[in-house]
């Protein structure tokens, strides 16, 4: 409540008992105050009952009953709505009962039965953006010649090569035979025939990455870059424009596609520059200083640049946006840097990325802004600012999209605690930035990871960062480190072909034996957690210690792993992931224990998550809606459970709480108890139906677009196995399952009568 609002009352009184309160302390003041709060949610509550009339100002839970009104009904299939009082239920509502549907009920009701309305649909009720086809214009017939249609179903020219691109694709324009089967089928669809209708959506998104340095191609040549700064290969994505027709059909222009060669060849000025799809700058010398100059669009040409055999002639520049890579002419490479900006293909707002997210911060701290246009140029100078300053709370800042090479040492120790007065710090990204840390091998004789050395009750934050070439080393009695939409590389950095160079190394290394983990939509590699840490032990209170309460050191160094004397007491660290992925890379290599240890000392909650790696650990508090890609090894199974959670066969666990395969396995050996069928019969029926729910990707490598979406031939039990009945794994909160029953149950309420529709997903 701001002053003014607070004050509404007092200040409506006259000046002179105004003055006369001033001089005994304002007690009238104070009381107003308390009659003005009440007044004011009085007020704001009235507010809010008129604002509750219209579907564009209603709260949420409004947004049901005006539904009622308009007899707008609800897919059973979807699942029933969800209790309102946690964020996830809000979450799963407005899914299941969109605003933006309601709204225009009656507006779909006047337009049934046209084709741009099942797009319209589809970014209404699902979120999804989609291209509608009628099939039937498809097939090849015989033309009346009296109607004559000279653009429908016309047969392959191959010399139209842009045309061949698309054949079995959402835009294909080429003449197809008939094919009977429908395209609502729930076995074997079949696309080309009269009753055909096809939606294809696109569950991708497309994300920006704004003037960032492009990574240069050493081993293969000087001249030789690619966009993506770990310089592996990326397909590079459309920047969708929005319709403006309300009748038109989408095209690839308004669509989050993958560029093709041919499309960027002939719409070349169409996708490059600014606000576009791409663009790319040369560092050009003004002076002393380095500025970025853009690379005109008539200097750009397409080019297949497999394997790098493509060299342009001079004074052009060769881009493949499929393999996403640059090159220059081989006597003219740019010797003052190079500068991109692209977009990518993934699922949703998770790890580094340019999107829009929630900052938060102490109620005063201190800035420190790093950046090209900022006070601090480096991150380095920023934290030897901070460490002079002093401030119990600080953030440093980084504005831009930019690459940081450099060591990054965040020290709370001082030789004077008595005067040391700090206790957090944020390194963070800017709202819609994706700065980028790159630690190389800078000393010889010791690890150059991130560095983290704490004090006892401190804590730090990593918002909105990629950091790759090492991983983050966490010491010292730090109390929490929190890791919130960040990018740990997973195998520290990637071949041109997404596989990881360094598939053993952790991603993060913890000897902090306090410490609180907290990791939030984030991506990370293993996590090691050192048996090995230093502990305290408590001193004696009559200064003498007998024989049987002294420890060894080496009994103190491994404190962790197992208890060494009832008098010394070692809890074990909290680790708390959500709507995370942890990538050891290899579902056989650990990605959470503590080298040398059969467990890692730690406690674990993990929610909405997906796993790829052995987890060997002290206990489970907790696992909720989370896909485990590898075996786990729990010490205490009395403590905690596992729910609505996919668990590797074999697996160490405490008590599970409908997980697959259990369920799946539960019929079979009830079936089977009191019958005469064989061991072996049995346990071949088991593990058909183990590798039945086994979890399917699309890819399980980080970098490429479909990282951690599950295939469309994975099974039902783990696309709608959570516990609100969308899918298990990181992506649950995308509520894809309910999206789809919404969009089909609806595409069928406004289709002409005959039609069959198929809800086709293209990504």
């Amino acid at each position: 409540m701001n002053e003014l609002k607070q004050d509404r009352l007092y200040e409506l009184l006259p000046t002179v008992y105004r003055m006369r309160d001033a001089e005994q302390g304002e007690p009238l003041k104070a009381l107003l105050r308390v009659i003005s709060e009440q007044v004011n949610l009085v007020e704001d509550d009235i507010s809010q009952l008129y604002e509750n009339w219209f579907i564009e100002t209603c709260e949420d839970w409004v947004v049901s009953y005006i539904g009622d009104l308009i007899g707008y009904e609800p897919v059973d299939e979807a699942g029933e709505p969800s209790a309102v009082d946690s964020l996830q239920g809000r979450q799963r509502n407005k899914i299941l009962i969109p605003r933006r549907e309601v709204a225009n009920t009656i507006r779909y009701r006047r337009r049934k039965g046209s084709l741009a309305l099942l797009e319209l649909l589809a970014n209404d009720v699902a979120g999804w953006p989609a291209r509608a086809v009628e099939c039937y214009k498809l097939l090849g017939w015989t033309q009346s010649l009296n109607h004559q249609r000279p653009d429908r179903g016309q047969t392959v020219d191959l010399r139209q090569g842009s045309t061949l691109d698309l054949i079995n694709s959402p835009f294909d324009t080429l003449a197809h035979t008939v094919d009977v089967r429908r395209i609502n089928s729930h076995h074997s669809k079949g696309y080309y025939n009269i009753p055909s209708v096809g939606l294809f959506v696109w569950r991708l998104k497309s994300f920006p990455v704004t003037q960032t340095p492009a990574y240069c191609q050493e081993a293969a040549g000087p001249n030789r870059f690619t966009f993506s700064v770990l310089g592996n290969d990326a397909p590079l994505y459309m920047n969708p424009e929005p319709e403006t027709d309300p009748t038109h059909i989408a095209d690839e222009f308004n669509l989050p596609v993958p560029i093709r060669r041919r499309l960027f060849e002939e719409q070349k000025e169409h996708l490059y520059g600014e606000e576009k799809s791409l663009q790319i700058w040369k560092g050009m010398k003004d002076g002393k200083k380095i500025v970025p100059k853009l690379i005109p669009f008539k200097q750009i040409i397409a080019a297949d640049l497999s394997d790098w055999h493509y060299i342009p002639r001079r004074g052009m520049v060769a881009v493949d946006p499929v393999l996403g890579r640059i090159a220059f002419p081989s006597r003219q490479f740019p010797k003052n840097g190079v500068w991109v900006s692209y977009h990518y293909g993934f699922s949703m707002d998770m790890g580094g990325g340019e999107y829009q997210r929630t900052l938060s911060q102490p109620t005063k701290y201190t800035l420190f802004r790093v950046g090209k246009d900022s006070e601090f140029k480096t991150i380095s100078a920023a934290l030897e600012k901070w460490r002079e300053k002093n401030e119990r709370h600080a953030v440093i800042e980084m504005t831009d999209s930019g690459v940081y090479v450099e060591p990054v040492v965040i020290d709370f120790s001082n030789n004077n605690p008595e005067i040391d007065q700090r206790e957090s710090l944020q390194l963070r990204a800017a709202n819609r930035q994706r700065p980028v840390i790159r630690l190389l091998d800078w000393n010889t004789d010791k690890p150059d990871s991130l560095t983290i050395i704490g004090a006892r009750k401190a804590r730090v934050t990593l918002d909105g960062l990629m950091i790759t070439g090492r991983g983050v080393q966490v010491s010292g009695d730090l109390s929490e480190l929190t890791i919130r939409h960040s990018t740990l590389v997973p195998g520290w950095t990637l071949d041109s072909d997404c596989e990881p160079q360094r598939s053993t190394e952790p991603s993060l290394e913890i000897f902090s034996p306090n410490v609180c983990v907290k990791i939030e939509h984030s991506i990370l590699g293993a996590i090691q957690i050192d048996p090995t840490a230093e502990v305290p032990l408590p001193e004696p209170d009559d200064g003498d210690v007998s024989p049987d309460d002294e420890l060894t050191d080496t009994e103190t160094t491994q404190a962790h792993c197992q208890p060494i004397d009832p008098k010394v007491r070692l809890d074990p660290m909290r680790i708390c992931i959500s709507d995370s992925i942890l990538d050891a890379t290899d579902p056989d290599i650990e990605v959470l224990s503590g080298p040398g240890c059969l467990v890692a000392h730690a406690c674990l909650t993990i929610l909405r998550s997906t796993v790829f790696g052995q987890i060997q650990i002290h206990a489970i508090e907790l696992a909720e809606n989370t896909l485990f890609n590898g075996r786990i090894t729990v010490a205490r199974r009395q403590k905690g459970c596992l729910r609505f959670c996919y668990v590797t066969p074999e697996s160490r666990t405490p008590r599970r709480y409908r997980c697959q395969p259990d369920l799946v396995e539960k019929p079979i050996k009830t079936r089977f108890e009191n019958s005469k069928i064989s061991e072996a019969d049995k346990d071949r029926l088991i593990e058909t139906e183990r590798l039945r729910v086994k979890p399917k990707f699309n890819s399980v490598r980080y970098s490429t677009p479909t990282y951690c979406q599950l295939a469309d031939c994975c099974a039902d039990e783990i696309k709608r196995g959570a516990d609100d009945e969308s899918e298990m794994g990181v992506f649950h909160d995308l509520y894809q399952p309910q999206r789809a029953a919404n969009l089909r149950v609806r595409v069928d309420e406004y289709l002409p009568a005959r039609m069959d529709v198929g809800i086709i997903f293209s990504s």
